[in-house]
């Protein structure tokens, strides 16, 4: 009696079995048929062949590494910026305060521009920058690397960690680097900034416009030229760093703004693509979130050194404490695997939804920072 139900399952195992077949086939059906051409051609052909594909294997070879290896990445690095850990003689000079309560003008370094730079040369120098690496602009087979699940994370990261560097170099230039909006711009920051927003995925040679190009690591070494310059003549008291009240407050509402967009990403992803393990996009946008917390982590652990004075006169250092127990909350999520699942799915999880969570309770912290600033 059991012999017909066996027979079923045996012909669709079969039949499945076939189908895989088919498809391995059709896979490797090229490299088959090239195999053949090689074999019949002279060793001449052979050799030039044999060199091309050794070359060829080696370029994917160094990708994939690169792609995989985070060199120097530590969620912990911000501490290097910290109050205690630049030591009491830049805290002194840097809590020096005029008669109206604004911080005087100190010739010590900006921690913010040494966060900054630190970043750039993490991205660049350090790293591999993977956006505009050829293999990474051909794509899989054409397909943009972006919607498929390979070697993607680390580029989406490096973005996200560039996203606060530009939203940086922007403040640094309008607001922070000069005195209110009547001195001149810093001719260093402002090459910083141009340097900064720079296409992230130029290469050597490109389409559009057609011809040779200078390829993104090379303008972001620049910007970290251009800021180690301004911190020389900080030093030097020949360069201005604006620590006033009002100066915090707006850096602080942009970076709100910029993280909040960033949730609203995570958002519509996690709402409106919910294919768990197989959403191909969902890991860039969880990457890309987590490098710009990772950037902005290091960079308002710098504000809160270099803006000291302000920080301890309105009494909000237990908001910037708090603001770095959530960073450092949203970093340890490291899932070796994102999941954009249904948010109440018993499976598959949300990382999207979970990281989004982080996003909004960092941008909360913000905010509740400027509302005290603003009174």
């Amino acid at each position: 009696m059991l012999d017909p139900i066996i027979e079923f399952f045996e012909s669709v195992f079969r039949a499945i079995g076939r189908g895989f077949g088919y498809v391995i086939a059709w896979i490797c059906w090229p490299f088959v048929a090239a195999g053949r051409w090689y074999a019949h051609r002279g060793w001449i052909i052979k050799s030039v062949v044999g060199v091309l594909l050794l070359a060829l294997v080696g370029f994917y070879g160094y990708f994939m590494v690169q792609t995989q290896l985070w060199q120097n990445f530590d969620p912990d690095y911000a501490e290097a910026y910290s109050l205690a850990s630049r030591g009491s003689s830049e805290a002194d000079a840097t809590a020096v305060a005029d008669n109206e309560g604004n911080p005087a003008d100190s010739c010590a370094r900006s921690v913010i521009v040494d966060a900054t730079s630190d970043l750039i040369d993490f991205n660049v120098n350090q790293n591999a920058w993977i956006s505009s690496m050829l293999l990474y602009k051909l794509g899989l087979f054409g397909l943009d690397w972006d919607k498929t699940p390979f070697f993607d994370n680390k580029a989406s990261f490096q973005r996200g960690v560039n996203q606060a560097i530009r939203r940086t170099t922007v403040e640094l230039v309008d607001s922070i680097g000069r005195v209110r909006g009547t001195s001149q711009i810093d001719e260093n920051l402002q090459s910083a900034r141009g340097n900064m927003q720079f296409d992230e995925y130029a290469w050597y040679f490109g389409l559009s416009p057609f011809g040779p190009k200078t390829p993104t690591p090379s303008f972001h070494r620049a910007a970290i030229r251009d800021l180690q310059r301004f911190n020389e003549r900080l030093v030097a008291c020949q360069a201005i760093l604006d620590t006033r009240a009002d100066n915090l407050v707006q850096f602080v509402d942009r970076v709100a703004n910029d993280i909040g967009a960033t949730s609203a990403i995570l958002r519509e992803r996690s709402e409106n693509f919910d294919a768990g393990w197989f959403d191909p996009r969902a890991d860039d946008r969880f990457w890309f979130a987590y490098g710009q917390l990772y950037g902005y982590y290091g960079i308002l652990k710098a504000v809160g050194t270099d803006f000291d004075t302000i920080i301890t006169q309105r009494g909000i250092g237990t908001l910037f404490a708090t603001l770095d127990e959530q960073f450092r909350a949203a970093l340890r999520i490291q899932p070796l695997i994102i999941s954009n699942g249904n948010e109440a799915g018993l499976i598959m999880p949300s990382h999207l939804a979970t990281m989004g969570f982080y996003v909004l309770r960092v941008r909360s912290n913000l905010v509740e920072i400027r509302s005290v600033l603003d009174r």
